[in-house]
């Protein structure tokens, strides 16, 4: 199983990189003002950053007392990416919808919108992550 300083590396590297591609692109693609997408995103970061945290180390336990390995396949990985998604797309919804003073159905549509990426960009991301810093075989 990965160690503390292992998911946090993983968690920073996962949200620079995710707040520097969608900033711009949410922006622009729902034409909103930039500086207040970009509030948008870092608030989500904040909030993605925790859940990212608490719900890999939670699945990762499941995993280990389920299957006896933390190791995922590709089925695995898309159920991984599914559920964390749709956790985060419960908190962040009311959010958006104050924040940017739309209809709770507008945050909705948006966030999975920014959700689609996300899933796609989740998965890639932990594919590459776990083949550069893989998972040793004593700490699984």
């Amino acid at each position: 199983m990965r160690d503390t300083r292992d998911r946090i590396r993983h968690i920073l590297l996962f949200e620079a990189i995710a707040l520097a591609a969608v900033t711009p692109l949410g922006g622009l693609v729902f034409g909103i003002d930039m500086s207040h997408f970009g509030v948008v995103a870092i608030v989500s970061t904040v909030v993605a950053m925790a859940w990212n945290y608490g719900f890999n180390l939670g699945f990762d336990h499941v995993m280990l007392r389920v299957f006896d390995d933390v190791r995922k396949s590709l089925t695995t990985r898309i159920v991984h990416a599914a559920l964390f998604e749709a956790g985060l797309v419960t908190m962040l919804v009311p959010f958006i919808a104050w924040y940017l003073g739309v209809p709770l159905r507008d945050a909705f549509v948006m966030n999975i919108a920014i959700a689609g990426f996300f899933m796609v960009y989740a998965f890639v991301f932990n594919w590459a992550y776990d083949n550069l810093f893989p998972i040793e075989a004593n700490r699984a």
